[in-house]
């Protein structure tokens, strides 16, 4: 079963109607974007169904660039911000009486940790001293991130955007560049149903253009692939 996810936690007006849809979603948890008020929205939002489950979104701690510039951190340092998100999440949902079971880390640690093993390596630190050794990541498909999780036996699960265009070597379009997005439904749906074959997951951003309209033609077209 190829599961829909979500990052979220990043706006104030995201609708739950939006988060509904949704297997898991991936929190902002202070690095980014997403305080301690949107981190209890989100976590007792899921206690109120079977899904979606939350998961944390822990990014480099850089607000003003919202986490899509790489910074020059050690990977110890990496590995205590990490922690320090991841936990604060972990908190709130403990006392939600939830778990936090997921980590996808976001913007340009993401990338980060495709390309470097020592910074895969300081994020998997934190995330398990936040989360514990049962965590489910969330990353891209190949790259020392996967090879990390792999290793340290990790359940790990490839993911596709269905609202993001992707270069010939399977990297994101910067969203600089001219059609990054995906902004129509149907696209993104065929896209995802497509994507669906290689991948574990596929993702949705709640801060996309038309991301209600979206979510919604994607769960649609990935629950008509599953029956």
């Amino acid at each position: 079963m190829v599961l829909l996810n979500l990052d979220a936690g990043e706006r104030d007006d995201e609708p739950e109607e939006l988060w509904a849809l949704f297997d898991v979603l991936n929190v902002a948890c202070g690095g980014h974007a997403g305080g301690e008020e949107s981190m209890k929205r989100l976590v007792s939002f899921c206690t109120k169904s079977v899904r979606p489950r939350p998961g944390a979104h822990p990014s480099y701690p850089d607000r003003q660039g919202f986490g899509r510039r790489s910074l020059p951190m050690e990977p110890d340092a990496i590995a205590a911000a990490v922690a320090d998100q991841c936990g604060l999440l972990d908190g709130i949902g403990k006392a939600h009486g939830l778990a936090i079971a997921w980590m996808k880390p976001h913007g340009a640690l993401y990338h980060d940790t495709a390309a470097s093993e020592p910074i895969a390596r300081a994020v998997m630190q934190g995330t398990i001293e936040a989360l514990g050794w049962s965590t489910i990541v969330i990353g891209p498909p190949h790259g020392a991130l996967r090879e990390v999780c792999e290793g340290l036996g990790l359940r790990y699960l490839r993911e596709g955007f269905a609202d993001r265009r992707t270069r010939p070597d399977g990297t994101l379009v910067p969203r600089t560049e001219p059609n990054a997005l995906v902004g129509d439904a149907a696209e993104a749906a065929t896209l995802a149903t497509k994507l669906a074959v290689t991948c574990d997951t596929i993702c949705v951003h709640a801060d996309s253009p038309n991301a209600l309209a979206i979510a919604r033609a994607v769960r649609g077209a990935l629950d008509a692939a599953a029956r």
